[in-house]
């Protein structure tokens, strides 16, 4: 069995001159960033949560990299089948429970991909193979929840 290792450094910028003195007096603005990346994603929090809007969220961030790792075995998949894509676009939902204590888990994730191929003799086998593709994604492999695909493929 293969490991892989990831590193990645998330440095908070939001003290605003009083740290973490309350809940309000700080700013959940922080920068994700790895070593051979060229460029840092600015993050906050949900706005629910204070945070700013205009960034991206953890939430956020989760829901893309299961769209995203599901897009990429789906496309690996589709060359090794023989299916010509010529365009993927998925529009991801997910929800998240949040529980009195303030905690919470994402309980559902629907993954929307639409699909175009080259061959209308190509859509029933592209149709199935976003089964294996939930099967063989890394991070669909990490949840604890099923994640529900409902995908549209046209020519």
């Amino acid at each position: 069995m293969k490991t892989h290792h990831y590193n990645v450094s998330v440095e908070w910028t939001g003290n605003e001159g009083k740290g973490t003195q309350s809940y309000k007096s700080y700013n959940r603005g922080h920068t994700i960033k790895a070593a051979s990346k060229n460029h840092e994603i600015q993050a906050s929090s949900d706005p629910s949560f204070l945070g700013d809007p205009s960034r991206y969220n953890p939430e956020e961030l989760f829901l893309s990299s299961l769209s995203s790792c599901h897009m990429l075995w789906y496309l690996h998949l589709c060359s090794v089948h023989k299916i010509i894509v010529t365009e993927y676009l998925d529009k991801a939902t997910g929800i998240m429970q949040e529980d009195e204590n303030g905690s919470g888990r994402f309980t559902e994730v629907t993954l929307r991909p639409h699909v175009k191929v080259k061959d209308a003799q190509m859509i029933a086998k592209a149709n199935e193979l976003h089964a294996e593709a939930n099967k063989m994604c890394f991070i669909a492999n990490s949840c604890n929840f099923k994640i529900g695909h409902e995908a549209k493929t046209v020519v």
